[in-house]
């Protein structure tokens, strides 16, 4: 009766996991559409699966191989259908992120097969169970930890160029500052050189003019004197 206990108990566990799984796939709704807080809670939502997954595997252990007070048939199909039920279940919500060889547990624990999985639990007790799943979650978040640390350092590699760009936004638009000032300087200069330019030709216009006349004056002089004194 113990034993049975157990496995009722077992299940409420795994039963209460995939209710946490649909209640943070449910808080996912409210997150950005990407980001490292969505990536981290993705993250978070894999590793649940992958527990409620080693949870299964111990259910089915366990029936698998019975201890204490023989189950009846009617007993043991039934906990057979509440494993294949929750099953399923982890496998929906496996495939909505993208883990659609989670049947096989493939993608969850590396080359191991299901076949695999299930041998790392045979010959385990119930506090060998727990022991496995504690090892799986060390292993997960050792994962997630060095996931986080490129996360972070692919972070960091991005704000620095994004300086970098901001830098460089800032010193073309100093430069076109310049640049402009610049032009405005040429202009100004252009059209002082015109100016003096057309001063310097009016001015030389009146000189040749201011000669003429006093060539005509002298000529003048020149003939009057000639014509009194000759």
């Amino acid at each position: 009766m113990a034993s049975s206990d157990t496995w009722i108990k077992e299940y409420n566990e795994a039963a209460r996991i995939a209710d946490d799984i649909n209640g943070m796939i449910s808080e996912r709704i409210s997150l950005p559409a990407s980001g490292p807080e969505t990536q981290r809670h993705a993250s978070a939502i894999r590793r649940k699966i992958t527990i409620l997954g080693t949870r299964l595997d111990g259910l089915q252990s366990l029936l698998s191989r019975p201890t204490g007070k023989p189950l009846t048939e009617k007993e043991m199909n039934r906990r057979k259908d509440m494993v294949a039920n929750l099953r399923s279940k982890a496998n929906q919500m496996a495939s909505a992120f993208n883990m659609s060889n989670f049947a096989n547990r493939e993608s969850l624990l590396g080359p191991e097969t299901k076949q695999d999985a299930m041998s790392r639990t045979v010959g385990l007790d119930n506090s060998g169970l727990v022991g496995l799943q504690r090892q799986i979650m060390k292993e997960q978040d050792e994962g997630l930890e060095k996931l986080e640390e490129t996360v972070m350092s692919t972070k960091h590699i991005a704000l620095a160029v994004n300086e970098e760009l901001d830098l460089h936004t800032r010193l073309i638009d100093d430069l076109d500052q310049h640049v402009d000032v610049t032009d405005s300087r040429l202009r100004r200069v252009q059209k002082n050189l015109a100016i003096l330019n057309k001063r310097a030709k009016s001015s030389c216009s009146c000189m040749c003019m201011l000669l003429a006349v006093l060539g005509i004056v002298i000529l003048v002089v020149t003939i009057y004197l000639l014509v009194k004194y000759l």
